[in-house]
């Protein structure tokens, strides 16, 4: 039997509609030459399946999402302010193109919001190596 936010989940438009959302905004982040410098070496169908797993539990969905917490994934990219303004863009780009329920984009946008306090760096210098083999990935923006 599914739980009152499963039912909610899928009164939205369940994980079909988070599917959309991500596919478009992968979209624009791979077709940007600054984003798309932050995802090189990584398989775009990985990055969304990530993110579709993700998303889908957070919203309230199954939860079968088995990767590791945005804070520790992210610790090794310098996401600044401009950064993070940036991927917010082109997510409100791809609710519009998704024609994403208004419940989810309220929902989603809040769980973003959460989570920019825990991935948004002050400076290089709040960066963390995850491994010894990977770099700090921090690019500048080319459009500026």
């Amino acid at each position: 039997m599914s739980s009152d936010k499963e039912q909610q989940f899928e009164a939205m438009g369940g994980r079909a509609a988070v599917v959309r959302i991500t596919s478009a905004f992968y979209d624009r982040i791979y077709a940007d030459p600054w984003l798309s410098q932050f995802f090189e070496g990584i398989p775009r169908d990985h990055i969304e399946s990530q993110q579709t797993d993700f998303m889908q539990a957070a919203l309230g969905g199954h939860n079968q999402y088995g990767g590791k917490t945005p804070p520790h994934a992210h610790k090794h990219i310098n996401i600044t302010d401009d950064v993070f303004n940036a991927r917010q863009g082109f997510l409100m780009e791809a609710f519009k193109e998704a024609d994403a329920h208004d419940d989810m984009v309220a929902l989603w946008l809040k769980i973003e919001d959460t989570f920019k306090r825990k991935v948004v760096k002050a400076s290089i210098d709040d960066c963390e190596m995850r491994y010894s083999t990977e770099g700090i990935r921090d690019f500048p923006n080319p459009n500026a």
